[in-house]
């Protein structure tokens, strides 16, 4: 960090100036350290320019006076800490830049602007040509002069300029491009504002010359939101506290508005939770000094886009009639800062939370009249969009009863509200009891929309009103109504996780099926892909047939089940009936399913297109995202790809919210499965990634412990039975591995009675094995090839028959073992399942290499398999590895792999891009330190070394 010299304003021409002007501004009591951010500007303060950008109140004055006067990163003070008021504490150094600091005014126009610069780079150079400047602005042979004085300095200059964006004029600023340019790098900028800098910005960021810290760096932390409230004498719980920087999403002005008031509130965590931009500390605040710096039309775009959640440029265009409303977004979401732009194409944005409710207060308060209008244009330009729970929303505030009624009839399946958070919209005012009377559809409507913001009550108030038309409708139209009605009714039971419910509303609604339904085309190949009487035809039949099979697979996962087929078939009818969200939910948790099953293929193709699929849709997709991501990372590890694995359960976790310490973190706590309660199945599946992972990186005994609190997690789960079966037999694994033979056979007590778990039953067999007990191995490892057992899951069949092989070739039929290890192949091969191989025993990999000898139709992937062993961390075997007197290299392993095989050496040479000389050379070589002088001598050697 730069040192800071002491201001010394010299007598100038003109009126006198501030010495003010020309110190950092003294920090508002108390400061919270950010050294996180300080880092960033010691980083972005090596380079040319470095731009602090944000609206009022984000704290950049703050930042840059608080590095100014720390003098950089303190390494100190740890992240969280309070700062203390220190005074300048920077330390200097013969390679570090002097400081110079302005504060910008409104109406600074190039002669006070340059008179305040030119008396800056005095006070830092104390360069008598700095201060020969008489014309303000200076002619271009002054700046030349000054150019050449910096660039010939013995330390860089480092130029804080804190609110830029007040000078109005761009040709205010062109001297200071000029000195940037010339002066040999030895002047770096700083540089705070809000929007308006009138500099070459993007020249700067292609040229790889700026340092940008925007909002979402300068927003709090939840640690940071901790630390500022406990400084201000106002802790809160963590959950009070999350929520907190959720409402105000960091936004540092808006923290310490909440954490001066928060003192004085009876009941604080109530308070936080019913604290918004309406408030008026918050709205004096943002209409002072945000709204007040916009100009009327750009006010006006805010607070009409304020009555959507997300906007985009068509639809901004419809509710303001503007035809440069996207450009005006765009403007708002990047000079100014006031809207995040998502990551979508076409791109929506969104207002900050405590702006927004400020914007709809403005909105309530015009005349009505105006007020539906902008209901209907957002109700008609959704509708045509493809939006129906937004248009219908917003139908019914406009009291548009007959488009509400319409949208329901015609889009029920996609008015139901899948994630966890139901959207908390303030109740529409009722329909008129004759527009109910005449057209009962109406109070569905408002059922739906109720249900959909989470207002159950509501929702069953208006069910109840719609039932009681129900008699005096046409049996046709009747039919269908009481249809609508016990979609409704599941509807409201599952958000109510009243399962019994569901599952009876489910009863009462498949009956109803039209008579001339067919079957749903279900994708071939995968689990339950037979057709089901009455799946699909007519559109009505596919609707009951995706709405309801993915209800009652969500009630079914919630209860530990693993119902695969049930979320395929649904997939399939949505995809048939067009039904997108519905097809999304199915289609994500299909993958996670077929992914545990060993369908590979199939798991990654479902999940690949939920993630695919459309997000700017008005869903919250976040957690569909996640079981998505999870089918991948369970794909990849059953693929022995755990790079990949853990970059995808990277991705997953945060969105199932069931890592409580972090993706990464290597410690588990306990409250990691706290969301096992909501996602028990996403969570225990997590668990045994994170459990496999664990192994492989050489830590078992942190695997062992996840599994052991996923599995007490799901305890009580009344259908997770064969969920339960996949983590005993994981901890069974682990502890083996481990070498706890005797508490592995205990966790596994009855496995071997008939009909346990096949998975459990295989787990036992390969730890009778381990043990020695060949015979014992044989009499429990069930019959992995009789009809029933295509019903396994792939691993669980991968294993039973490496172990059937392994046993085969211990009792001395090696011809046996190579016809089931070839089965094996056969199943595993499509799949691309390489895990149950190269994590397996040294046995198995023996045999793959003997396999190799004896001739394969999988000849490349058994060599690709051989050539990865070494990869493996499963536990070495009985007895010590051997050693040579001179050991062989890394290219020599290699080939000696490739010497297991019937490959010439000129096939060896082709399969390594090396010369066929080279590999004869390294050939020779093994051969000398292995004292052999054939190959098969080398290799019988070697595998007594357990060197292959």
């Amino acid at each position: 960090m730069p040192e800071q010299n002491p201001v010394r304003v010299e007598p100038a021409p003109g009126p006198p100036l501030l010495a003010s002007r020309l110190t950092p501004a003294v920090p508002p009591e108390p400061v919270v350290a950010r050294p996180r951010l300080l880092r960033r500007l010691d980083e972005g303060g090596t380079g040319p320019v470095t731009l602090v950008a944000a609206p009022a109140g984000w704290g950049k004055t703050t930042l840059l006076a608080s590095w100014v006067r720390l003098g950089g990163a303190p390494p100190d003070v740890e992240p969280g800490g309070v700062v203390p008021d220190s005074g300048d504490l920077s330390v200097s150094s013969a390679d570090d830049p002097v400081v110079a600091w302005m504060s910008v005014e409104s109406g600074d126009d190039s002669d006070r602007l340059w008179a305040y610069l030119a008396a800056a780079l005095r006070s830092a150079t104390g360069s008598a040509e700095v201060g020969a400047l008489p014309d303000r602005p200076p002619r271009p042979d002054q700046l030349e002069a000054l150019a050449a004085t910096l660039a010939a300095a013995d330390r860089p200059v480092l130029l804080v300029l804190d609110d830029l964006h007040r000078v109005a004029d761009p040709a205010a600023l062109t001297g200071l491009e000029f000195l940037l340019r010339h002066a040999g790098r030895r002047l770096r900028l700083v540089i705070g504002a809000r929007a308006g800098l009138h500099l070459p910005l993007h020249r700067l960021r292609l040229a790889g010359e700026l340092t940008e810290i925007g909002p979402d760096e300068l927003a709090f932390t939840d640690d940071e939101v901790a630390d500022l409230l406990t400084a201000h004498a106002a802790a809160l719980p963590a959950t009070a506290v999350h929520r907190l920087r959720g409402r105000t999403g960091g936004w540092p002005a808006a923290l310490r508005i909440a954490a001066l008031a928060v003192r004085a509130q009876p009941d604080p965590e109530r308070w936080v939770g019913q604290f918004g931009g309406d408030q008026p500390e918050i709205a004096g605040y943002l209409h002072e000094e945000v709204l007040a710096t916009l100009d009327p039309a750009e006010e006006d775009l805010l607070r009409r886009t304020a009555l959507v959640d997300s906007v985009c440029a068509d639809l901004a265009e419809a509710l303001t009639g503007r035809p440069d409303a996207g450009q005006a977004l765009a403007d708002l979401a990047g000079t100014g800062g006031l809207l995040h732009r998502e990551d979508t194409r076409p791109p929506w944005y969104r207002c900050e939370s405590l702006l927004a409710d400020l914007l709809r207060a403005d909105l309530a308060r015009l005349p009505a009249d105006e007020l539906r209008e902008l209901h209907v244009r957002a109700a008609d330009w959704y509708a045509g969009d493809g939006r129906p729970a937004d248009a219908l929303r917003h139908a019914l505030a406009a009291g548009r009863w007959d488009l509400a009624g319409d949208l329901f009839v015609a889009h029920w399946p996609e008015l139901t509200r899948y994630d966890r958070d139901p959207m908390r919209a303030p109740a529409p005012a009722a329909p008129p009891e004759e527009v109910i009377r005449a057209d009962p559809e109406v109070a569905l409507a408002c059922a739906a929309e109720r249900a959909y913001a989470g207002d159950l009550p509501a929702a069953t108030g208006h069910l109840r009103a719609a039932a009681g038309h129900a008699a005096g409708l046409p049996v046709p139209r009747r039919d269908r109504f009481l249809r609508l009605v016990s979609a409704l009714e599941l509807t409201v039971a599952r958000l109510a996780d009243d399962r019994a419910e569901v599952r009876a509303a489910a009863a009462r609604l498949l009956p109803t099926r039209p008579p001339e339904a067919t079957p749903t085309r279900v994708p071939a190949g995968v689990a339950g892909s037979a057709p089901t009487a009455g799946g699909g035809g007519a559109a009505d039949d596919l609707d009951l047939r995706a709405f309801t099979g993915t209800a009652l697979g969500m009630v079914e996962l919630a209860d530990g089940a693993l119902p695969t087929a049930r979320f395929v078939r649904a997939r399939a009818a949505a995809r048939e009936a067009d039904r997108p969200r519905t097809e999304l939910v199915a289609a994500s948790r299909a993958a996670l399913l077929l992914a545990v099953r060993g369908e590979l293929r199939a798991a990654e193709q479902a999940a690949r297109d939920a993630l695919a699929m459309p997000r700017c849709r008005g869903w919250s997709c976040r957690l569909d995202c996640g079981y998505a991501y999870l089918a991948l990372a369970v794909v990849a590890l059953l693929r022995d790809q755990p790079e990949e694995a853990t970059a995808n359960l990277g991705l997953a976790l945060p969105a199932l919210d069931v890592a409580g310490g972090g993706a990464g973190d290597p410690e588990v706590d306990d409250d990691w499965l706290a969301a096992a309660s909501d996602e028990p199945v996403a969570a225990a599946v997590a668990a045994l990634c994170r459990a496999q992972l664990r192994r492989d990186s050489g830590d078992p005994a942190a695997g062992q412990r996840l599994l052991v609190r996923a599995r007490e997690a799901v305890t009580d789960r009344p259908s997770a039975a064969e969920l339960t079966g996949l983590l005993w037999a994981a901890e069974a694994e682990l502890r083996a591995a481990r070498g706890d033979l005797d508490a592995a056979r205990d966790l596994l007590a009855g496995a071997a009675d008939e009909g346990a778990d096949p998975g459990l039953a295989v787990t036992l067999a390969k730890v009778q094995l381990l043990a020695g007990d060949p015979a014992a191995a044989g009499r429990t490892l069930p019959d992995w090839q009789a009809p029933a057992a295509t019903a396994w899951p792939l691993p669980v069949r991968l294993n039973a028959g490496l172990l059937d092989a392994v046993l085969a070739e211990h009792a001395g039929d090696g011809r046996r073992a190579g016809r089931i290890l070839e089965r094996t192949l056969d199943l595993a091969g499509p799949q691309g399942c390489r895990r149950v191989f190269t994590r397996a025993e040294p046995p198995v990999r023996d045999l793959l290499a003997a396999h190799l000898d004896a001739g394969t139709a999988h000849f490349a992937l058994v060599s690709d398999l051989v050539r990865g062993a070494g990869q493996s961390t499963a536990g070495p075997a009985t007895g010590p590895r051997g050693t040579l007197d001179e050991p062989l290299t890394e290219r020599e392993l290699t080939i000696l792999r490739y010497l297991q095989s019937i490959l010439s050496n000129v096939e060896i040479a082709s399969e390594l891009s090396l010369s066929v000389n080279t590999v004869k050379t390294h050939v020779r070589n093994i051969y000398r330190k292995l004292d052999a002088t054939r190959r098969r001598e080398a290799v019988r050697r070697a595998r007594e070394l357990r060197l292959i």
